[in-house]
């Protein structure tokens, strides 16, 4: 086997998986206006109701994706309804929220270990196979599907954001808020899209893990913060920044496993976060956020 081959591969999956949960934070981010750690129970709700579908009640996988996502989107949904946006009435600061949605992952995440325990658990019922040959490396069935579903839902996502009535709103609202309601654009709905559109990729993004590496209630918190620091560093702006963040950072975390080891991977995601905000505050697009056009 060619390593230098292997890692490649590695790094290039990994990269796409980042740049998914990074783009669906980055959605909702944008709306809320504050880093939502709650996100990453999107993530882990998207794995563990297709464990519940498909291994438990023994339903088809093309029965327990979309309703897994689907539900995912809905509890997303009343969160946002039922605590976030009243506590927004009262004007908290965005560190306040930020807490809040802190709180509310660990309650759900303890729920989850209650129903599900600790151990890790696998979607994976198929025969693990070895792999697929590729210029001396192998890839497995489960990481082309990432790769594939990814890319395919990145662009998916884009259109709609670019191309849509209702993803130029989201783009105006998550730019000025006070402008946009002036244009009659309403900020609620704006939000509820955003959560939809975000919600539903994390789902996505937590299923496709599941898959390939199993699931473990905590899951969620650890690839949200890789995601939160390839954004960071990929300077919170077009995609094409966002993508290059998510390969930095894959890349320094795959050479580091394989040079150091794998306990390094956690370590070197935050030191090049720390080399950012000193050298490079506003990431690889070096300048501030630019106010989207109403």
């Amino acid at each position: 086997m060619d390593i230098t081959a292997q890692l490649t591969i590695n790094i290039f999956v990994l990269t796409f998986i980042l740049f998914l949960i990074s783009y669906s934070f980055s959605v909702i981010f944008y709306a809320l206006k504050f880093i939502d750690i709650g996100h990453a129970i999107a993530l882990v709700f998207g794995a563990y109701v297709t464990y519940f579908t498909n291994i438990q009640l023994d339903l088809s996988l093309w029965i327990s994706i979309p309703t897994s996502i689907g539900f995912t989107i809905v509890f997303m949904l009343a969160i946002n309804q039922w605590i976030y946006k009243p506590l927004q009435k009262r004007k908290l600061e965005s560190w306040q929220m930020m807490v809040i949605s802190l709180g509310l992952y660990i309650v759900v995440q303890n729920v989850i270990s209650l129903i599900w325990g600790n151990d890790s658990l696998s979607l994976r019922t198929w025969q693990v196979k070895a792999g697929h040959e590729f210029l001396g490396a192998y890839i497995t069935d489960v990481q082309i599907i990432t790769v594939v579903v990814s890319i395919v839902l990145l662009v998916l996502s884009w259109l709609f954001l670019e191309k849509t009535n209702i993803g130029r709103q989201i783009k105006a609202v998550s730019s000025n808020p006070e402008l946009s309601g002036i244009f009659g654009i309403s900020r609620n709905r704006a939000v509820v899209w955003s959560f939809i559109l975000g919600a539903g990729l994390a789902a996505c993004a937590g299923i496709l893990i599941a898959a390939d590496t199993d699931m473990t209630p905590t899951m969620g918190f650890n690839w949200l913060l890789y995601a939160v620091v390839a954004m960071i560093i990929g300077g919170m702006g077009k995609m094409r920044y966002l993508l290059l963040g998510c390969l930095l950072l894959a890349t320094a975390q795959h050479l580091a496993a394989y040079y150091l080891d794998s306990k390094w991977m956690n370590a070197t995601a935050y030191i090049i976060l720390i080399a950012f905000l000193y050298f490079r505050p506003y990431g690889f697009s070096g300048k501030r956020i630019k106010k989207a056009e109403i």
